[in-house]
């Protein structure tokens, strides 16, 4: 569900950890390759590059947006490309060094301990003094306007060894001045305001009237009612257990929180204060699974939320059984019945509690920026003329045309702004007898494709459900969030930091999460039961340590912006 239309320029990222055995004597260059000095050669105008290219595409020997960026840069390449045994075939290359290793290698995807391993082996060289206006001004302009991506490629060394991947979406790509990732609340809430209307309801705006509405909803058995299903099928909410789109954790908003699922780590927050801590060690995770275990023994939640699949939701919403559930849009879910359903606003706290009034969203960052995209080697004795080649990657035109195909193929026209409007798939099946989305990948190029959120509100047109969702989410959703503080997906970590969060991460996640389901499930959070969790996550399942660990790299984060 997460990347249903979201096709990043990363899928052809590899899982790279073969490259962990290769020998550490491996480096190909000479002491102090990497010690900040610039190349100043310019002799050098014949390149090797070894890298990914998807199973559909032809190669990169004919591609007319790669030929005219060399001849614009007075440069060739030779492209050694492959979609399969990419893997093996760059750790010969790297194990060899010397002769055996190319200028560069692009679309590997290596991780950020791959590319701290090989630029400290002067396997990889330092390309911080070639990111100037000078040398490559495309690339320079986007990290000073985006600090966030110059802090995500800096590696703990304070080098940077890749260039910049990644593909943001957000509102800045639907014209408002606040770039908000689509990913900043991934779950939507939704309930049927036929069925409210129908009993004389209005919709909630607190957790308590989300109660009583929830208990009518069963009380009346609105499914059977309403729409005729067979007596006794009402579910009055139903989601998935801490699901990224489709769990309950929106419903937490109303005690000062949302732990939904991340890419970092479940349950880690980031104060406004810059302190990382663990929301699930805190007493208001506490207040919450014990006030929403009352819900689940009352019947008013679905008694299979912590087995069920997302095909098994979209069953039951499909239906007509279901008055409460989340997801990432209402008409995917609730199919033919969608009309009947409105959004639910982030609900405030229980009236006469705390909690009164407390809305809270704790809000992602979005897709990760990714530095393994393209490494020069210390084989390459000309890196300037190279890396000014790579720089015209760094424009909205250019990388739409690596991304898709160049112009005249999947994008043919521009509207009254000069806005390029994508081929339909109607139009492609009939012009190159394949799919849109098989054109994309017969021309795609992999490589450090970077696409900003202005780019689909400057250059081309994002897809339209994209859109819908960015206005949905800035227009009805971000006026409930009272902090846009979260923790970056984009921190980097060391060797050691990496070794602990390997060895801790699992195993603190997978209590966190098995203990909530019981709580939820079962209840008893008495006060020993608590203080021993709490014990048992922080201490026996590294907890603590994992937080020395993030606050860390955020601190860096924080100092490379």
């Amino acid at each position: 569900m997460k990347n249903h239309w979201f096709k990043k320029a990363l899928a052809l990222t590899l899982a790279f950890v073969m490259l962990t055995a290769v020998l550490a004597a491996c480096g190909g260059g000479d002491d102090g390759a990497n010690d900040g000095e610039l190349n100043t050669n310019t002799d050098q105008t014949n390149f090797t590059v070894m890298g990914a290219q998807s199973a559909m595409s032809p190669g990169y020997v004919d591609n007319e947006v790669l030929n005219k960026m060399m001849e614009d840069t007075g440069i060739t390449i030779e492209w050694d490309t492959m979609s399969e045994s990419l893997g093996e075939k760059v750790n010969i290359a790297i194990s060899g060094g010397g002769d055996d290793m190319p200028d560069a290698f692009m679309g590997v995807g290596f991780s950020n301990y791959d590319l701290t391993r090989y630029g400290e082996d002067n396997s990889f060289i330092d390309l911080t003094p070639y990111i100037t206006e000078e040398y490559m001004p495309n690339l320079t302009k986007i990290l000073n306007d985006h600090p966030d991506i110059r802090a995500a490629i800096t590696m703990s060394d304070g080098k940077i060894y890749g260039l910049p991947a990644g593909e943001q979406m957000g509102t800045a790509g639907i014209g408002v001045a606040e770039d908000y990732s689509i990913y900043t609340i991934p779950q939507f809430a939704m309930i049927n305001k036929a069925w409210l209307d129908d009993l004389g309801l209005a919709v909630p705006t607190n957790l308590t009237e989300l109660h009583d509405v929830l208990k009518a909803f069963k009380d009346n058995d609105m499914a059977h009612k309403y729409y005729g299903a067979a007596a006794g099928s009402t579910i009055p909410m139903s989601t998935g257990f801490d699901q990224w789109c489709w769990g309950q954790n929106i419903f937490y908003a109303g005690f000062g929180f949302t732990n939904w699922p991340n890419d970092v780590i479940n349950d880690l927050v980031l104060g406004d204060d810059g302190k990382v801590s663990f929301v699930c060690a805190d007493q208001k995770y506490r207040d919450a699974i014990s006030y929403f275990h009352d819900w689940y023994a009352e019947g008013l939640m679905d008694i299979e939320m912590f087995s069920q699949s997302d095909t098994q939701l979209m069953s039951k919403t499909q239906q007509g059984w279901v008055g409460v559930s989340t997801w990432w849009y209402i008409e995917e879910l609730m199919g033919s019945y969608s009309d009947d359903y409105v959004f639910l606003p982030v609900l405030d706290g229980p009236v006469g509690t705390a909690y009164e009034g407390t809305h809270n969203v704790t809000v992602r960052t979005g897709g990760a920026t990714n530095a393994g995209q393209l490494s020069v080697t210390s084989a390459c004795k000309s890196p300037i003329n190279l890396l000014k080649f790579f720089d015209q990657w760094y424009t909205g035109e250019a990388v739409m045309q690596l991304q898709y195909g160049p112009i005249g193929v999947y994008f043919n026209e521009q509207d009254e702004n000069g806005k390029w409007i994508s081929i339909t798939e109607a139009e492609s099946q009939e012009r190159f007898n394949k799919g849109a989305g098989e054109l994309k990948m017969t021309y795609e190029v992999a490589g450090p494709k970077l696409i900003l959120s202005n780019y689909y509100n400057d250059t081309f047109y994002m897809e339209d459900r994209a859109i819908e969702r960015l206005d949905d989410l800035y227009n009805f959703w971000m006026p409930y969030v009272t902090s846009t503080t979260t923790y970056p997906v984009d921190c980097v970590y060391t060797k050691d930091e990496l070794d602990t969060i390997d060895l801790y991460k699992g195993d603190f996640e997978s209590a966190v999460s098995e203990q909530e389901g019981l709580w939820l499930r079962d209840g008893g959070i008495t006060d020993d039961a608590w203080n021993s969790y709490v014990s048992h996550i922080m201490d026996t399942c590294g907890g603590n340590k994992l937080l020395e660990v993030y606050q860390a790299a955020y601190d860096r984060y924080a100092e490379a912006r």
